[in-house]
């Protein structure tokens, strides 16, 4: 016997890379030039010459049996201070490297910071739309996750939706902020709203309920919108960093979550976060790369490129009638499809060889994810074709 589960999981990828493997099969038939792919969030800006340039300094100067071999469990501990001391200094905190722990990019960062926390019948909770994974992970740990849907006209929290669904049985609340797939970067108002539910909850309950911050997108914000930081603002938190996008390194696998020194019991939670690696197999995270991001913290890829294309799309988009929230941040555009059915909608949008992602499996019915986090050139390209789609849908209408 085997688990049904893994094994349904093995059996059907994510919408996001069915749409990918179509890409890649339609590529192969007609040219690369003559697809419109913007399924995957794979960052097309290159990283900076900074990080080239670190790993040739560090293949130099390091020994490579120490250099390729285990760091601690938790992560370097000089890596670890580097990443502390640039918080501190960026965001007025008060962390210290035993607060953090080294991981192999956010989905690690979330599934450990789950795992740690997560008993018999917990239930988590997110806001719509929300990346799809994470019903995965939560399920995984043998928990259930519990989506509210947010307001929307800007994909903000709706508090009286939210207060309704907490419950005795909720361990956490997790938020992506910049948003995959909406690029909605919540606002001040919305993170203190989530925080004073939070905190007279607790007190009503008698027990913890945390804050999970997924935050792999921080950097990449538009038009001088600040990102709130979690951990001002509630002490029960988790901040699950990558820097897959920031530094266009997502195949890479390196980040690391934070567990707040003001957390209740904060260093038995980070004893969880250790034992939660080790269960799940983490033994250390890649050697290479903690060092690699530790010499170029606080930098980040060219993401005027993510900016220019979002105006190009946005622009676009809006003079052939279609509507989206605008984002202040990543690289989706989250937009209302043109009918009821939006994988009705992105059959038909292949006709133009437009592959675009049902919202279904983001919580939100109707709408499609458009990952711009291509080339310019793409865009450009490509806006004759949503054009033509959308003069489908008005003919019939």
């Amino acid at each position: 016997m085997i688990s049904e589960y893994m094994m349904g999981l093995g059996k059907k990828r994510s919408v996001i890379r069915e749409i990918f493997e179509y890409g890649n099969k339609r590529k192969q038939e007609i040219g690369s030039e003559n697809v419109f792919d913007f399924s995957l969030g794979n960052p097309s800006v290159p990283a900076p010459e900074s990080v080239e340039r670190a790993i040739r300094d560090i293949l130099k100067q390091e020994e490579s049996i120490v250099l390729h071999g285990y760091t601690s469990a938790q992560g370097d501990y000089k890596v670890r201070e580097t990443i502390a001391n640039y918080v501190n200094s960026t965001q007025n905190t008060k962390v210290v490297p035993e607060d953090i722990y080294m991981t192999v990019g956010a989905a690690a960062s979330l599934t450990i910071s789950i795992k740690a926390i997560t008993l018999p019948g917990d239930e988590f909770i997110t806001f719509t739309p929300f990346f799809p994974e994470y019903g995965v992970f939560v399920e995984s740990a043998g928990a259930k996750l519990v989506t509210v849907a947010s307001r929307e006209e800007d994909f903000q929290v709706d508090f009286h939706r939210f207060q309704e669904a907490i419950t005795p049985k909720t361990k956490a609340v997790i938020i992506n902020s910049p948003n995959n797939p909406s690029g909605v970067v919540f606002s001040e108002e919305t993170i203190q709203g989530i925080c004073k539910i939070l905190k007279e909850k607790q007190k009503e309950y008698g027990h913890d309920i945390y804050l999970i911050s997924d935050e792999p997108y921080r950097e990449l914000v538009y038009d001088d919108i600040k990102v709130p930081y979690l951990l001002h603002y509630y002490d029960n938190t988790f901040v699950c960093y990558s820097f897959s996008k920031s530094l266009s390194l997502p195949g890479e696998r390196i980040g690391y979550i934070i567990v707040s020194n003001k957390m209740n019991q904060a260093k038995d939670v980070y004893a969880a976060v250790c034992g939660a690696g080790r269960a799940l197999g983490y033994v250390c995270a890649p050697s290479l790369f903690q060092k690699v991001v530790a010499r170029c913290i606080g930098q980040t890829a060219d993401i005027s490129v993510y900016k220019k294309n979002r105006d190009l799309l946005v622009d676009a988009l809006t003079k052939f009638g279609f509507h989206c929230v605008k984002p202040d941040g990543a690289f989706y555009l989250f937009v209302k499809a043109l009918e009821e059915d939006a994988n009705a909608f992105c059959e038909k949008a292949k006709k133009y060889e437009l592959l675009l992602v049902p919202g279904d499996d983001f919580g939100c019915k109707g709408y499609v994810r458009i990952s711009y986090c291509v080339s310019t050139e793409q865009i450009q390209r490509a806006i004759p074709a949503f054009e033509k789609l959308a003069e489908e849908y008005c003919v019939k209408q």
